[in-house]
């Protein structure tokens, strides 16, 4: 059986949502077991067993795409086959908009009326780039009436990051420096990073970074306050994937969509 969980938000009764975890699938070690990533280097025949598989909780085949770390929004219902692009909505019931993950931030919108949805991929450099102000954005709705969830993402106890991707959110907005502690704190993960070269403009020193506040700290400068979820850690709860915990993994699904 597929293992997912609904998100705990005050959505209107038209909003549905999932997020799938680690297991149900028929894929082996290290992508056990419902991997959903056909990128990964899952065979294609499980990774299409492991959708079918979830296929069946859903009102329809969900709109994939093909996530860049970018800004680009597309409309679910009228976009081709997976589109290069970092999150997706929909005013058309039925329709599924859905992001993978394996530490980046998913996070899922919806309005009080029910009558529109979206899903957003945000790993740090397209919350940096702007990718929520853009879904928001793409949605036409006054972002008072929005709500937004925040899914499992990396936590700020293990998501150590360069000078550089600190600098570059404190150069858009000075009160990101509330979201980084230095990275003496950080609970070290079971996987080495490896080593590499210093690249030019890279800082050398390292510090602990929170998605989730970065993420709220967005979403609170263009007027959407209802935000909800945020609890979790990908790479400290073994229910999730984690890339910077096991490398070699799999991915997990967020998806949205309208009931009739």
């Amino acid at each position: 059986m597929v293992e997912a969980f609904k998100p705990q938000w005050p959505a209107p009764p038209r909003v549905a949502a999932r997020q799938t975890l680690r297991g149900g699938g028929c894929s082996p070690a290290p992508w056990a077991s419902l991997n959903l990533g056909d990128h990964v280097g899952d065979a294609p025949e499980r990774v299409a067993a492991n959708r079918a598989r979830l296929r069946a909780l859903l009102p329809s085949e969900p709109r994939w795409l093909r996530q860049v770390h970018g800004v680009n929004v597309v409309d679910a219902a009228a976009s081709q086959d997976a589109p290069e692009a970092d999150a997706a909505f929909t005013r058309q019931p039925g329709t599924v908009c859905a992001v993978m993950t394996a530490d980046c931030l998913p996070v899922l919108f919806c309005d009080r009326a029910g009558s529109i949805v979206a899903a957003a991929h945000a790993g740090w450099r397209g919350l940096a780039a702007g990718v929520l102000e853009a879904t928001v954005a793409a949605m036409a709705t006054p972002p008072d009436q929005l709500l937004a969830w925040l899914g499992p993402a990396i936590g700020p106890r293990h998501f150590e990051v360069g000078g550089e991707v600190r600098a570059a959110f404190i150069e858009r907005d000075p009160a990101a420096a509330a979201a980084f502690q230095p990275s003496e704190t950080a609970v070290k993960v079971l996987r080495p990073l490896p080593e590499r070269r210093q690249k030019a403009g890279e800082s050398a020193d390292k510090w602990l970074a929170n998605l989730y506040t970065l993420a709220r700290q967005r979403l609170a400068a263009i007027g959407v306050s209802a935000i909800f979820g945020g609890e979790y850690c990908t790479v400290g709860e073994e229910r999730f994937f984690s890339y910077r915990r096991d490398g070699v993994t799999g991915r997990m699904a967020t998806l949205i969509w309208l009931w009739p």
